[in-house]
């Protein structure tokens, strides 16, 4: 109750009630499940296998800011782009979201915790992860865990600490500031920018930006390429709203650039 609390300056009007997208049709394909995470929330996952008759890999989908939560990936069309070209799917709500139950802060532990279910899942196959805003600022800390199991990793739409991010949110930063100071080594443990540069286990990353986002600027990704202790490439496209590459005139494009980049690096994985 208390985290639930500290989290709605933040979170609150996201928080809420999930509404599942897909059909009782639709949601034969998704296999749910249950995970604890050492945030102290238990997070509920959907997995489903590749459409193909071989799959390349198991991407995990860590979802945005937002009450669609992992619905999101679904909505927007992200399972079937994956699913149709041979993949496996992950997707899951972060605690608080969706239909998992309230944990702490450390929303890494959340990331970390599903990529060791997919690799029990799919042992053989290369693990990827996507994560796209808050899915993805606490993805680049969990990458500096050493007990991640992600080969490799698309970071959209990211902020270089919880700072850059929150200071467009007068409230919300306040109250940041607050708990940074009372938590000044908690702090400095998830600044995201410092994070990347002690990366574990992966072999590559994409930062992808819209370059008329104004909270995740593309000079946010120059930083995390600039410090990436991993190979890295910064792609961006030239218009869209934050989080919503998908629904901008460069959806195609940005679709294509997802397949190839995963096709690339499960090729890699396997030589």
């Amino acid at each position: 109750m208390l985290y639930k609390t500290l989290k709605k300056p933040f979170f609150g009007r996201y928080m809420v009630k999930w509404k599942n997208p897909l059909t009782e049709e639709e949601l034969q394909e998704w296999e749910p499940m249950d995970i604890y995470s050492k945030s102290g929330g238990v997070i509920r996952c959907l997995f489903a296998h590749s459409r193909a008759s071989e799959a390349k890999a198991t991407i995990v989908l860590g979802h945005p800011m937002g009450k669609a939560a992992k619905g999101y990936f679904l909505k927007y069309g992200y399972t079937d782009l994956l699913l149709d070209n041979g993949f496996n799917v992950m997707i899951f709500d972060l605690n608080g979201f969706g239909e998992s139950t309230h944990g702490n802060f450390s929303y890494y532990y959340d990331i970390i915790a599903v990529s060791q279910i997919a690799k029990n899942l799919t042992p053989t196959l290369p693990i990827g992860y996507h994560g796209i805003s808050l899915g993805g600022m606490w993805a680049a800390v969990s990458f500096a865990d050493e007990t991640h199991c992600y080969d490799f990793a698309i970071l959209e739409s990211v902020a270089t600490s919880l700072e850059d991010f929150w200071v467009n949110f007068p409230m919300a930063y306040r109250v940041l500031r607050v708990l940074g100071f009372f938590m000044p080594r908690y702090q400095r443990h998830v600044r995201m920018i410092d994070r990347i540069k002690q990366v574990k286990n992966l072999n590559s990353l994409l930062f992808i930006y819209s370059q008329t986002d104004p909270w995740t600027t593309v000079a946010m990704g120059e930083q995390f390429m600039k410090y990436s202790n991993v190979k890295a490439e910064l792609w961006t496209i030239a218009d869209a709203k934050h989080a919503h590459i998908m629904k901008s005139p460069h959806r195609e494009e940005y679709q294509q650039k997802i397949l190839d980049y995963f096709n690339e690096m499960s090729r890699k994985q396997y030589h």
